[in-house]
């Protein structure tokens, strides 16, 4: 119930997110899945768009919600239309359940960005996403322009130390969910060690 509230408050607001923050998929209060942009010129970045995926507990924003990076293939037959900037969502009352939008026309696939502390599989190493960095006044918007930072601000091509080994342990985010149907001790048991402040 407080999940829904807070978010619901959150969508009404979805038509004014920063330049380059896109929501594309608000279907339920349980995931939502927005698109960003690096808007600078880092050349690591530059024409590309991303996808992230948000999953919600019931317990936010008391609990951080589970955010990755997801991969979606150029060649999906179907491409989700940003609905950040529709009236419909706006005028929603908190509790009532969103609506996504969808159109039939190709996209051009949202690849997962090379990232010092960003995995292959999309999982994202980011102290604000821990439960110990983690407070009930962040938001999907906030979370999103951390993340847009992040990317904005590295000059490293490569990936953390250990990827092969910690994405086979942990499978792939895809659109539709992981790759593999037991993920182990699952993404919320993983603990980051916060110790490069480089990038």
């Amino acid at each position: 119930m407080f999940a829904a509230k807070r978010l619901g408050k959150e969508l009404q607001k979805a038509k004014y997110l920063p330049p380059g923050i896109d929501l594309v998929k608000a279907d339920d209060f349980k995931e939502w899945q927005v698109d960003i942009r690096v808007l600078d010129s880092n050349p690591l970045y530059l024409n590309q768009i991303y996808r992230l995926s948000f999953i919600f507990t019931n317990n936010y924003p008391i609990e951080p919600p589970e955010v990755t990076f997801i991969y979606v293939p150029p060649s999906s037959s179907s491409s989700t239309e940003p609905i950040s900037n529709t009236q419909t969502h706006a005028q929603s009352p908190p509790q009532s359940q969103p609506q996504s939008q969808t159109t039939t026309t190709p996209n051009t696939g949202r690849p997962i960005p090379i990232h010092p502390h960003i995995y292959s599989n999309g999982i994202i190493c980011l102290d604000l996403l821990g439960s110990a960095g983690w407070s009930p006044v962040q938001s999907v918007e906030s979370v999103c322009m951390s993340i847009q930072s992040m990317l904005t601000g590295n000059t490293k091509n490569e990936r953390p130390q250990g990827d092969e080994a910690f994405c086979q342990s942990m499978g792939v985010r895809g659109p539709n969910g992981w790759t593999r149907s037991e993920r182990g001790r699952g993404l919320r048991g993983v603990r980051f060690a916060y110790d490069d402040d480089t990038v």
